[in-house]
């Protein structure tokens, strides 16, 4: 059984290279694997391992600059969830590619997990899911706008174009961790919107909280990890990775005549060439080889960023 970590943590680390190797080297001695993104204004990401190394982990980033009042999220999973670890050095610890965005000046208002089913009912709120559409295809609360993003980065865009529709309207948000809130809720009161809402530790801590019989989340959970998927009380969900796309797929899609392993599923078949496809085949060729020698190909890790939200 391995616990896994989600974190996040908005501070000014004036040189955040100086704690890429630290972090490394603590991560390989307790064989934590996973990724942390380090940037100016802060610390995000997942990572698994033994309960005793999180803690360590955990230690280590509470006592760097500011990180003091870190909070985080545990979960456990029955296989390693990650192949390799990460720490990598960003712009943003997560990617809104907005100016003079900074959550440590103002965000919206927090709303405790058991307290968002009445919020979200009111008829003068307005329901916002601010993560990707491949993570809100396979769950999302009742009632929720879909802005059909593909990355976080196109939200304000989306705002912009549709913001008349929620004239008069309290705003409130959600996501999966909090992270992406932090930043949309101060953006947000930035173009002048006053009423902004958001979930509290996110949708995970919602479903970690909020008994199944009283919820108003419909469907899993995307998360960015080996599990691919969460429900209520964060067990593991039913999904699956499209290794070539990175999109979740349920076990019954894979008997799908566009699904070929690595290669292609139902989502993506037609987005991209036979030169592509003749790429991922001999990737997961490699794959196949390196697991017959019991070894991790640098492919398989199932995560890009692996911290996304």
């Amino acid at each position: 059984m391995f616990t896994v970590c989600a974190l996040y943590h908005f501070t000014r680390f004036d040189t955040p290279a100086d704690l890429q190797h630290p972090l490394q080297d603590l991560c390989r001695d307790q064989k934590i694997t996973g990724t942390l993104l380090l940037a100016q204004e802060g610390i995000n990401g997942t990572v698994a391992g033994s309960a005793a190394g999180i803690d360590a982990l955990l230690a280590h980033i509470r006592a760097l600059p500011g990180c003091d009042t870190l909070e985080w999220k545990l979960s456990t999973a029955q296989e390693r969830p990650f192949a390799r670890m990460k720490v990598r050095l960003k712009r943003e610890i997560v990617t809104m590619g907005q100016e003079n965005v900074d959550p440590r000046a103002q965000v919206g208002h927090y709303v405790e997990p058991e307290d968002w089913n009445e919020l979200i009912r009111s008829p003068d709120v307005a329901v916002i899911d601010t993560r990707n559409d491949y993570e809100v295809a396979i769950g999302t609360f009742e009632g929720a706008v879909d802005p059909e993003t593909a990355s976080f980065r196109d939200f304000p865009a989306w705002w912009e174009a549709n913001k008349d529709r929620f004239h008069n309207k309290r705003v409130a948000m959600f996501c999966t961790g909090g992270i992406r809130c932090e930043k949309s809720t101060n953006w947000l009161l930035q173009q002048g919107v006053e009423d902004v809402y958001h979930l509290k530790g996110g949708i995970l801590k919602y479903l970690e909280e909020v008994p199944e019989e009283d919820s108003t989340w419909q469907g899993d959970c995307f998360v960015f990890d080996g599990r691919v998927s969460v429900g209520h009380g964060l067990k593991e969900g039913p999904h699956e990775l499209c290794h070539a796309c990175r999109r979740p797929i349920l076990p019954i899609d894979k008997n799908r005549a566009e699904y070929e392993h690595g290669v292609s599923c139902h989502q993506c078949i037609d987005e991209t060439s036979d030169t592509d496809k003749a790429r991922f085949r001999e990737r997961q060729k490699q794959i196949a080889l390196a697991a017959k020698r019991g070894q991790t190909h640098l492919h398989q890790d199932v995560t890009d960023e692996g911290a996304d939200d």
